[in-house]
């Protein structure tokens, strides 16, 4: 029995060394090694060529000493300089771009950066060929490379990429087109294509302008810092951000700054609303508007508390007794705070008589107070606010005032389809009326509880009173359990202008309905149920995530690698990170349970982790109060930052942002501009935090 197991293993190991033998005979077990051979000398024993993901990579160094040229490594720039007579070359160790510079400068770029093997630089074979321009040929068959300098050879760009509508060494003045011609169609897989301007020092620099279609004209508007002689570069970027071909020029930067007031012309006459806005050829930080009364000599400037956005309209509404000759003018600052102005245009105000009812809206029911308003442009010493009968023209006084608003809760006697005016005296005696609006009554008693909105939690005393549409007799306020069904009677009978404390106490912890029901004649009328939460116990507010000093790093890193993924501004997302959170020292918890959101941008709903009870704030029959709401949780910081990213990116409403994001001058405005943000001075905000803690460096790139 052994001896059969010991012949079938023998027998099996023999057929596999046959099978093996085999394959050794059909395949070398290395090639051959490439021989680098400069002006029919082998140099292959200095550094050998390496064959690199099928592309043939060879010491420059050995090559371009060979050829009798000064080699310079500059170690603090990882770059390397080659001078022979008139040539010289610059390349930098994981750049792309390289500078040939004999009787005329240029700049191409290589698919493949050069690298350090070894000790030694090496470049891609053509890059050689490019840059030395000299004629390099491959032997297939016996593996050499042969370098003969006896015979010259062009540049031949490794891409299918020109920019077609700039030269190199053209000169810059202010805003500019960009545009490529593709002469391939090997680049199917192709999304992006950003323009980045690059210093000539460090060969690193900003995105200039980025879009999807990769042949489109681009508009360029510079920054005033950006001076001198730069590297343009067009580079197209797949789906994941790796870079797939481009082109590159130099271009002198040499702006003027220039500022267009627009909206007004010379000499216009001016009757209606008028809108500002301005044209410069550098990118502004934000702008003012001097408005000069010429007939008075009153001068005032809007946008002095609070400036104003320059990638956006201003309407300015003149009022009658403003009518007269103006002269405009627009004061643009830059990054560094320094102002330029426009020229100042003339034009004269004649706006007519202005007058319409604001408040109420054409179909609109009306079941509580509504705040009726005569908007103007004049001054009034009479205000009537007038309810006429669309089918009569009966006419009934809703109220008189001088000027002003008046609350307005019509009672039960109005019912169905009336109109809604305002009819107003100015100083003179003359009467105006406004357009009437449309509108339907109820015609029911109705009462309004007021102190508490729904879902407020209650956890101190709270003041409860009501507002009706008709005199009520009493008032009574009652909770009602919304599990049991249990009520408890808060007050009873009151005088209807009484207003009831309610204290919460422990037995009415959880979740109930409040009510107020009046009595009117005998009947009594309930307002609507407002559910509300009594909690009595402990609370948590929100937490740091990380010591304040550290933070920086923190969100550094995260708006680093996001901008790398997206082209979003890592500067602005820095800064956004640090407004919202304080230094991530205030990221939301859970106000019952202390669990932890990482939540960095206040993003409502559910997020990987669930969500988070925290508190804001809400409007309830005119009222501000504080509610609970759920938050977005997150595993970490890191979701927390990405998702933030996918909201503005994927949402329709952020748009205009998506077209600046790559500056976080533009992108903060547009920020503000699309609502992301109440706060009149959220942009202005970011922008002093970005050049505070020179946070601009984070949106640096190279090639």
């Amino acid at each position: 029995m052994k001896g059969k197991v010991f012949n079938g293993m023998l027998l099996f190991l023999l057929v596999m060394m046959l099978m093996f033998s085999q394959c050794l005979g059909s395949y070398p077990l290395a090639a051959n090694p490439v021989r680098l051979i400069v002006d029919g000398k082998d140099i292959t024993s200095l550094a050998s060529p390496i064959i690199e993901n099928g592309r043939t990579l060879v010491p420059i160094r050995f090559i371009a000493e060979e050829l009798g040229a000064e080699v310079e490594w500059k170690d603090k720039e990882k770059r390397v300089i080659l001078k022979k007579d008139n040539l010289l070359v610059s390349l930098k160790i994981g750049s792309r771009l390289v500078l040939n510079q004999g009787e005329e400068k240029a700049y191409f770029l290589s698919d493949i950066t050069p690298k350090i093997i070894d000790n030694h630089t090496f470049v891609p074979l053509r890059l050689v060929s490019n840059a030395l321009g000299i004629d390099i040929e491959w032997d297939e068959e016996n593996r050499i490379i042969h370098v003969d300098s006896n015979k010259t050879s062009n540049i031949e760009p490794f891409f299918p990429v020109k920019i077609t509508n700039l030269n190199s060494g053209q000169v810059i003045k202010g805003k500019t087109e960009l545009q490529i011609e593709l002469s391939g169609d090997n680049l199917t897989n192709a999304k992006e294509i950003k323009y980045l301007l690059l210093d000539l020092d460090t060969w690193e620099g900003f995105v200039i302008a980025r879009g999807n279609k990769l042949t489109d004209k681009y508009t360029w508007i510079p920054d005033l810092k950006e001076k001198g002689v730069k590297v343009l570069v067009a580079a197209i970027y797949d789906g994941k951000g790796q870079f797939l071909a481009g082109d590159a020029i130099h271009l002198c930067i040499d702006i003027v700054p220039k500022v267009s007031l627009m909206g007004i012309r010379e000499g216009e006459i001016l009757n209606d609303t008028i809108s500002l806005g301005i044209d410069t050829n550098f990118i502004a930080s934000y702008v003012k508007y001097e408005i000069s009364n010429l007939d008075t000599g009153m001068t005032k400037v809007i946008g002095e508390e609070v400036p104003i956005d320059p990638y956006a309209q201003y309407k300015w509404e003149p009022q009658l007794k403003e009518n007269g000759s103006y002269s405009f003018k627009a004061i643009v600052y830059d990054s560094e705070n320094k102002a330029y102005e426009s020229e100042s245009v003339s034009a004269k105000v004649e706006v007519n008589p202005r007058l319409f009812l604001s408040g109420v809206y054409d179909g609109q029911t009306i079941d509580k107070p509504v705040n009726l308003l005569a908007s103007r442009n004049f001054d009034v010493s009479e205000t009537e606010y007038i309810l006429r009968d669309p089918k009569s023209g009966k006419e009934q006084l809703i109220k008189a005032i001088p000027y002003g608003n008046y609350s307005w809760f019509p009672g039960p006697e109005l019912s169905g389809e009336k109109e809604v005016l305002v009819r107003v005296k100015d100083l003179r005696g003359v009467s105006h009326e406004s357009k009437p609006i449309k509108v339907n009554l109820s015609g029911k008693p109705l009462v309004l509880l007021e102190g508490v909105g729904p879902n407020q939690v209650l956890r101190d005393s709270t003041k409860l009173k009501v507002r009706s549409n008709v005199e009520l007799d009493s008032i009574s306020y009652i909770l009602t359990n919304q599990k049991t069904g249990k009520q408890k009677i808060i007050a009873k009978d009151k005088k209807p202008s009484f207003e009831q404390v309610y204290t919460p106490v422990k037995e009415d912890i959880g979740y109930w309905n409040i009510k107020a029901i009046g009595n009117y004649k005998g009947k009594e009328i309930s307002s609507e149920n407002v559910p509300v939460r009594v909690y009595l116990g402990k609370t948590y507010e929100s937490l740091p995530i990380i010591e304040k000093d550290k933070f920086l790093g923190l969100s550094s890193r995260l708006a680093r690698d996001s901008w790398e993924k997206t082209g979003m501004s890592a500067a602005l997302q820095t800064a956004q990170s640090i407004l919202e959170t304080g230094w991530g020292q205030s990221v939301p918890v859970d106000k019952y349970s202390g669990k932890l959101s990482y939540n960095l941008f206040g993003i409502k709903g559910k997020g990987p982790a669930g969500s988070v009870i925290y508190k804001t704030w809400e409007v309830y029959n005119g009222q501000v109060y504080n509610v609970d709401a759920e938050f977005r949780a997150y595993y970490n910081v890191e979701e927390s930052w990405d998702d933030h990213k996918s909201f503005l990116l994927n949402s329709n409403r952020y748009e205009p942002f998506r077209q600046v994001m790559h500056n976080s001058t533009q992108g903060a405005w547009a920020l503000k501009r699309t609502g992301y943000a109440t706060d009149p001075e959220y942009a202005l905000k970011l922008m002093r935090i970005i050049k505070q803690y020179e946070l601009e460096r984070l949106d640096k790139i190279g090639i």
